[in-house]
C-alpha cells in the first residue's frame, strides 16, 4: 500500500502513524533506534506490506500491469489503491479527507526531528504539493506517477500507467474495495498485538 493507506491503517496513535509512514526509509533492525511507538508503526508497516504482496486480489491487480511494467506493477497498484481510498474516503472515515490530511501534515511538522533523513527531504515536498489530497483525482495520480518515473530515469514508464487505470477503472476499484476490507481487519489485529507487545 502507498502513503495514505498506511497512515489510515495506523489508527489514532500519532507516533505509531509516523512509524508506519516512514518505514520504507528504515532498514533492518535500525528501527530499534526509534521511540517504541514509532517502532510499532514500522513493524505494522512491514506486516501490511507482507500481507498485501501475498494477497490474491492484489496480485490479480498487478497481473493486469505486468506485461507493460514488470516488477514496477506492485508499486503502481499501491498508488492506484491509494487513489480509490482517497476517492471513496467518506466510506472509511468520518473526518473529511482535507482535514485528515492537514492534521497529519501537522503531526509530521511537530515531529520533524525524528523523521529519517529521506523523509525530512520528502515531507516539505509532499506538503507543498498536497500529495495525499490529490490522490483523489486521476490528475493527482498522474503527477505521482510522473515523479516516480523520473526517479527511475524513465526506465519504469510508470507515467503511462494511468492509461490502464482509465481502461480498467471499475475492475481496479472493485479489487481495491474487496481487498481493503480484509486489510483493515488484518491491520487492526496486528496493531492491537503490537500495542500489547510494546506495552504502549
Amino acid at each position: 500500500m502507498n502513503f495514505l493507506a498506511h497512515i489510515y491503517l495506523s489508527g489514532n496513535n500519532k507516533l505509531l502513524t509516523i512509524g508506519n509512514f516512514v518505514a520504507d526509509g528504515i532498514r533492518g533492525r535500525n528501527y530499534k533506534t526509534y521511540p517504541k511507538k514509532v517502532q510499532a508503526g514500522i513493524l505494522l508497516h512491514r506486516e501490511i506490506d507482507t500481507f498485501t504482496d501475498a494477497h490474491p486480489v492484489f496480485r490479480q491487480s498487478t497481473k493486469r500491469l505486468h506485461q507493460n511494467y514488470g516488477h514496477y506493477s506492485g508499486v503502481i497498484v499501491d498508488i492506484f489503491y491509494d487513489h480509490f481510498l482517497a476517492k471513496n474516503w467518506d466510506n472509511y472515515c468520518d473526518t473529511p479527507l482535507d482535514q485528515y490530511v492537514d492534521d497529519f501534515y501537522q503531526v509530521l511538522n511537530n515531529n520533524f526531528d525524528i523523521l529519517p533523513d529521506r523523509f525530512k527531504r520528502l515531507t516539505p515536498i509532499m506538503i507543498e504539493g498536497n500529495w495525499l489530497l490529490n490522490y483523489a483525482t486521476i490528475e493527482g495520480i498522474q503527477s505521482v506517477l510522473n515523479g516516480m518515473n523520473n526517479r527511475t530515469k524513465g526506465k519504469s514508464k510508470m507515467n503511462e500507467a494511468t492509461k490502464e487505470l482509465r481502461t480498467y477503472y471499475s475492475e481496479f476499484e472493485e479489487e481495491f474495495t474487496a481487498f481493503f476490507e480484509e486489510l483493515k481487519a488484518f491491520s487492526k489485529t496486528k496493531r492491537i498485538d503490537l500495542v500489547k507487545q510494546f506495552k504502549l
